[in-house]
């Protein structure tokens, strides 16, 4: 799986967030803590508004917050509102592919990916990832002898 930089941006920017919760944050001061570029981020910014994961706060003290509580807004749905379906095949979700001959049980393979990333980002809430405090299953997978090792 490609995390794009979209994807990365809105789920470090959510983060900020989900830390500040439930007061409001700056675009500016959110691409400051990431060092992330501001004009970007606040495409980014729009994206994850128009979904609903945040709201926007016009006035002085304006500025970005989460519309829900931090454990209640997961990665994957951070990620699902910028990039769309997380596991795509040529534009298509993966139950939506056919193949013939020797391929004809690869959407099994796509789907089962689509799976194993969904038992991940669709598990961490912002809080548990600013807290570090990860589902025992995901952080199982980070002590796997090569999760650290490039493939």
């Amino acid at each position: 799986m490609q995390i794009s930089a979209r994807g990365d941006y809105a789920v470090r920017a959510a983060l900020e967030l989900a830390n500040a919760y439930p007061a409001t944050i700056s675009a500016q001061a959110l691409a400051d803590a990431q060092g992330l570029p501001r004009k970007f981020l606040e495409a980014v910014l729009a994206d994850l508004r128009r979904s609903g994961v945040i709201h926007a706060v016009r006035g002085a003290d304006g500025g970005y917050s989460l519309s829900s509580p931090p454990a209640e807004v997961t990665i994957g749905m951070v990620l699902r509102a910028v990039d769309g379906p997380l596991a795509g095949v040529r534009g298509h979700r993966p139950e939506q592919t056919s193949y013939t001959g020797t391929s004809t049980h690869l959407p099994l393979v796509w789907v089962a990916v689509r799976s194993a990333v969904r038992g991940v980002v669709d598990e961490v809430t912002l809080a548990q990832a600013v807290t570090g405090q990860l589902p025992e299953a995901v952080r199982d997978l980070t002590t796997v002898p090569d999760a650290w090792q490039p493939r």
